[in-house]
């Protein structure tokens, strides 16, 4: 059992690594990616990073896992703020852009799509950590709203749904395929967020 002067320390080790695949991974994709590589750059033997995820497969899927968390983080302070409909739904459709639209990020995403078929469990772990994530944190919020009769009823489940397209359907698609220098700027953001938010509200009827 380890000590609690211990801890922190393997706590430091496994951020480490995590931030040592992050730049392997994204740098080299995943056949290229070398455990050895990863190891070095963290600082750590190769059998400590074995120690900490298993194998080659397990890391990426933490380093997915925990890249779409931070990416997701400032989304779902949004989603739980309080305010007006409408400016916390633009709040959050901009922490959703802003988190997404990112290089390293979209890096990522191109390279779990491109492995998805030989390991389901990285698009899996992208979908949870990701949309799934910010689509439920939505639907939570959409729902208060409805209780609290500030929105008329509707299927809260699939107005997430398409809310999600609505804000990142069309911006993510393009950065995803024409590369970094279709990523919008921040005004440009800005301004899809809150015309994808009124589009959204009109849908419901929304007053």
């Amino acid at each position: 059992m380890s000590t609690v002067a211990e801890q922190p320390r393997s706590a430091r080790i496994h951020a480490a690594i995590l931030a040592a695949a992050e730049d392997v991974f994204l740098r080299d994709g995943y056949v290229g990616a070398s455990m050895d590589e990863v190891a070095r750059l963290a600082g750590a033997s190769k059998q400590t990073v074995y120690r900490h995820f298993g194998s080659k497969e397990r890391l990426f899927v933490e380093l997915v896992s925990s890249m779409t968390d931070a990416a997701g983080d400032a989304a779902g302070h949004e989603a739980d703020a309080s305010g007006e409909v409408e400016a916390v739904l633009v709040a959050l459709a901009s922490a959703m852009l802003d988190g997404v639209l990112t290089p390293r990020i979209l890096r990522l995403r191109r390279l779990v799509i491109g492995e998805a078929n030989r390991f389901p469990e990285l698009g899996r772990a992208l979908h949870a950590h990701g949309p799934a994530r910010a689509i439920a944190g939505v639907e939570r919020r959409l729902q208060a709203w409805v209780d609290a009769g500030l929105l008329p009823e509707h299927d809260t489940a699939a107005a997430a749904r398409h809310w999600n397209w609505l804000v990142m359907g069309g911006p993510l698609n393009d950065a995803m395929l024409l590369g970094d220098d279709a990523i919008p700027g921040a005004a440009e953001r800005r301004a899809h967020a809150e015309a994808a938010v009124a589009a959204f509200l009109r849908s419901l009827g929304a007053p």
